[in-house]
């Protein structure tokens, strides 16, 4: 769930404001992280599950390029993205939309445009704005690209992924070199940034309560089966971690067999999604139907992780 001002943008807009501060360099044979689908993750404030369906959306829109390009850090080359001519003058146009948007700043009612300025990053100004148009010295909230800051409900989901890992490495009071590999694997594949990591590692080590690997796993497949399809490179990483956590392929299948059998979307989740998709409708979700939402929650045991996963997920098909 992405809070603030950002929340009122869809995640196809969020992102071509993003491409458009983050310009791929022509004639060069590297590209910034924040053009890959792990920067973008990070920029937009969504999981990264989330991430390849917006951007097909925008490429079969004509509004993106694709192309592969070396990554400093990376060993070896990503696929990233940029704007085309049509995707800059749609970005252009939502940011001229934005720019002209009253805000509450300092007692005084301002046009959005005389806080921003072009060489600032233009998310990041508008994650000052909260949902009532009032901005705010601190941002609402950071992405996980950023060393501190609370994240959005729907990007805590990594962040708890990332606190279930340390929590299994330090077990032993220690972590080793191979399960550093693999920690510096997900963290990679989130986007996330090293001061955000080594908070995480800290509170686990403060609170060690490790879940088996097996279980860790299985949690990995449960995620990437919310939209039903493992993609690409969530099955690279799926692999990484099998061969790290010693899971043989009989296990792989079971535990495969058993997300499939016994997802996330037990019948109490499906039942929150169908009136969670009822309440947006109209777009909005109204106070009395955000308390509505809240009391289901409580009843049905449905956490507010989950509920900022559903949300992500309905307003992605809806902008589909």
């Amino acid at each position: 769930m992405v809070s603030g001002f950002l929340g009122t943008l869809t995640t196809e807009e969020r992102t071509l404001l993003h491409l458009l501060n983050h310009q791929l360099p022509e004639n060069n044979w590297e590209a910034p992280m924040e053009l890959t689908q792990a920067g973008i993750s990070a920029a937009v404030h969504v999981q990264r599950k989330h991430v390849p369906r917006t951007l097909k959306r925008l490429e079969e829109q004509n509004c993106l390029n694709t192309t592969s390009r070396h990554v400093p850090g990376a060993r070896q080359r990503r696929r990233v993205y940029s704007l085309t001519n049509e995707g800059r003058e749609r970005a252009i146009s939502i940011l001229e939309r934005i720019r002209s948007t009253p805000v509450q700043h300092e007692g005084q009612t301002v046009l959005l445009e005389t806080l921003m300025k072009s060489s600032e990053n233009t998310l990041e100004t508008l994650a000052h704005v909260d949902e009532h148009f009032v901005v705010h010295a601190n941002p609402v909230m950071s992405p996980v690209s950023h060393p501190e800051g609370s994240a959005s409900l729907d990007a805590q989901a990594g962040e708890a992924l990332v606190r279930r890992m340390f929590a299994r490495a330090w077990q032993d009071g220690r972590i080793t070199k191979d399960e550093q590999l693999l920690l510096n694997e997900v963290v990679d594949f989130l986007g996330m940034h090293p001061e955000r990591v080594r908070r995480l590692s800290n509170e686990a080590r403060q609170e060690i309560n490790a879940p088996p690997p097996q279980e860790i796993y299985l949690d990995m497949l449960r995620q990437a089966l919310v939209d039903g399809v493992i993609h690409e490179e969530e099955e690279a990483l799926l692999k990484t971690v099998q061969i790290a956590f010693d899971i043989d392929e009989a296990t792989h299948q079971e535990l495969l067999n058993q997300a499939i059998l016994d997802p996330i979307n037990s019948p109490e989740y499906e039942a929150y999604r169908s009136v969670l998709s009822t309440a947006l409708i109209d777009g909005i979700i109204t106070n009395d139907e955000s308390a509505m939402l809240e009391t289901l929650r409580q009843q049905t045991g449905i956490s507010e992780q989950e509920h900022a996963t559903i949300l992500a997920d309905l307003q992605d098909a809806n902008e589909g």
